[in-house]
């Protein structure tokens, strides 16, 4: 299967298409709102599997069986896609059709004000500025800069409110980096984003954490981003 290199908006277009239409209307159209907010709900990684790059034509090639972690907090969401890949018994990327041969389930449980994640997607926060003469620009963040914790824990709460219609716990979620993180630049249907990969070691509320392991972590999930596993010890 060959696909372009920058492939997100191709396995975001066949998740939504691998949902019930109801369900897929709403979240493209609406979505869980915090004030003028809105969230998706999902997450998803990249492709796993043996594959090739083709630089001269920004392609990639896979060559093998393919993986992909889908994570989200809301159950329906994960209901309807399981439910409809292994019905339907197939999933469209792009030009390809692809057999679906097996759907695992798994629920990372967080049990205490500490996890070790590891980034399945990049992860990307930013803020957006201005400049001296009125123009917008983007400013992305990595572990460590002193805006990285303040935007994380600012998402997570929004997610929170949006999904369960309360305030979320007291307390703030706070990221250190496990080793290098490493930065990948993404085109998403023209719009160059950045993000950071890597393993993290996260602190903070229970229900917080658990919203960043099945919710994903920063901005632009349904996009591709941030999708994380938990780890043992950070391994």
């Amino acid at each position: 299967m060959v696909l372009p290199i920058h492939y997100n908006h191709i396995v975001q277009a066949a998740l939504y298409s691998s949902i019930d239409s109801e369900l897929a209307a709403f979240l493209h159209e609406k979505g869980h709102l915090d004030g003028k907010r809105t969230f998706k709900m999902f997450a998803f990684s990249l492709l796993r599997g043996p594959y090739a790059i083709d630089n001269k034509h920004n392609s990639i090639k896979f060559t093998g069986e393919i993986r992909l972690t889908v994570s989200s907090p809301a159950e329906e969401f994960c209901q309807s896609l399981a439910n409809t890949l292994l019905t339907r018994g197939n999933i469209r990327l792009g030009e390809a059709e692809l057999a679906v041969e097996k759907v695992y389930a798994q629920q990372f449980k967080v049990a205490k004000e500490e996890v070790f994640l590891r980034t399945l997607s990049p992860v990307v926060l930013y803020s957006t500025l201005l400049r001296p003469d009125g123009r917008k620009y983007t400013c992305y963040f990595q572990p460590g800069e002193p805006d990285y914790d303040k935007l994380l824990n600012s998402n997570l709460q929004k997610k929170y409110r949006a999904l369960f219609r309360t305030e979320p716990p007291a307390g703030e979620v706070r990221a250190k980096a496990l080793g290098r993180q490493r930065m990948s630049i993404i085109n998403y249907k023209g719009t160059i984003i950045k993000g950071y990969s890597g393993k993290l070691l996260l602190t903070g509320p229970i229900p917080l954490l658990q919203i960043a392991v099945d919710g994903g972590l920063g901005g632009k999930n349904a996009q591709g981003f941030g999708c994380v596993e938990m780890v043992a010890g950070g391994k």
